[in-house]
């Protein structure tokens, strides 16, 4: 069994997930409302070009999105944080640094009892994240 975070990210789900693949690399595949085989409703064309299923499948894990519906916009995402945690130091402290450009740091990125690097913050998108050096290698 495998637990993939779906995020959703109201309107911004296509820019959030382009971001997270140049950072982590990967498959990107999107989907829009306007994709939709026979859609129960009509949608504005604003709203049929809303992302309504993106997913990113890299090395080292999948990440799922959405924009949502537009008459039902997400609330700020707290008490969750999407975890992602490497081997390799330096790819580690890479994907803080990347991901967290033009976020709001939580904890800087150091070594701890238990990893060779930790670190948290809240990336650009309200994303809470934490990136760990696993303590072995």
């Amino acid at each position: 069994m495998q637990i993939v975070p779906y995020l959703f990210l109201g309107g911004a789900s296509e820019e959030a997930m382009t971001f997270y693949q140049q950072v982590l690399g990967g498959e990107l595949q999107i989907s829009r409302f306007s994709d939709m085989p026979d859609p129960e409703v009509e949608f504005t064309q604003e709203d049929a070009n809303r992302v309504m299923h993106a997913q990113l499948v890299w090395d080292q894990g999948m990440l799922m999105a959405s924009d949502g519906c537009p008459s039902d916009p997400p609330r700020p995402m707290d008490g969750c944080s999407v975890m992602q945690s490497f081997d390799d130091l330096d790819r580690a402290r890479q994907v803080y640094e990347s991901l967290g450009e033009g976020g709001t740091v939580i904890m800087a990125w150091e070594p701890t009892f238990w990893a060779r690097g930790f670190g948290m913050f809240k990336d650009r998108f309200g994303v809470s994240w934490m990136v760990n050096a696993s303590a072995s290698n």
